[in-house]
């Protein structure tokens, strides 16, 4: 389980520069409720506390799917399958949609709660931003939940979420309670690495999914494991 949640960890802190770009507007504009540094800290820390939250329970539902995938023995090509979906939306050509679809009108809604919540400068709203925050579409959640996904498990989906969320916290929590040290420039440069840890994390999924038999970055498939129990048994 420990390794578990070191590599989430470090996914969420590798990947948490990307929220300085994406997350950045909305961090730096938090209700605070007063203007002293204790309050700053309080709320920063609430809204960040709301992102954890949403995360793991983000986790916990598909970590449903993913379970349904490791019944049936296809957690490995869950695996590679998601790596592979990652590099496609890396390489092809983006589309603007500008049809009005239910997911559109979804997050819609969704934004003009949190612009609401803005208005209401007390801790209750700062944490219900987080919680909504954590809800708002984001490539490298999405690539955190594909992740999620592929443990096969309920608890460690949700526990692997949660994990990713404390390594986006050094860098969010800094980006809220110091955003004014850090200029558009350095947020703009910051967005352009964006790709390159996409990429990095599909890798990973893949390499996992083909389970090459190297501790804890590749373990070994379940087939494999069959395989090698029956030639131990064949020794004995």
């Amino acid at each position: 389980m420990m390794p578990l949640l070191i590599a989430a960890f470090i996914m969420g802190s590798i990947g948490s520069v990307h929220c300085i770009g994406m997350c950045g507007p909305i961090a730096l504009a938090l209700p605070v409720v007063s203007g002293n540094q204790s309050s700053k800290f309080i709320g920063t820390m609430l809204y960040n506390g709301g992102r954890i939250i949403t995360y793991a329970l983000l986790g916990g539902l598909f970590g449903l799917i993913g379970m349904s995938f490791a019944i049936f023995g296809y957690q490995q090509w869950l695996s590679v399958l998601l790596g592979v979906l990652i590099l496609t939306f890396i390489f092809l050509p983006k589309k603007n949609y500008t049809k009005r679809n239910i997911i559109i009108r979804f997050f819609e809604k969704l934004r003009q709660q949190v612009a609401d919540l803005f208005s209401r400068k007390n801790y209750q709203s700062v944490f219900f931003i987080g919680l909504l925050n954590g809800l708002l579409p984001c490539g490298l959640i999405y690539m955190a939940i594909a992740a999620a996904i592929s443990t096969g498990s309920v608890l460690k989906s949700s526990l692997f979420m949660a994990g990713f969320g404390l390594g986006t916290l050094p860098v969010m929590w800094s980006m809220a309670f110091f955003g004014s040290y850090i200029n558009m420039r350095m947020r703009t440069g910051i967005k352009k690495l964006y790709p390159y840890i996409m990429f990095f994390m599909a890798m990973l999924l893949i390499i996992r999914g083909l389970g090459l038999q190297i501790p804890y970055l590749s373990p070994a498939t379940l087939q494999q494991n069959s395989t090698a129990q029956q030639v131990i048994e064949c020794h004995n």
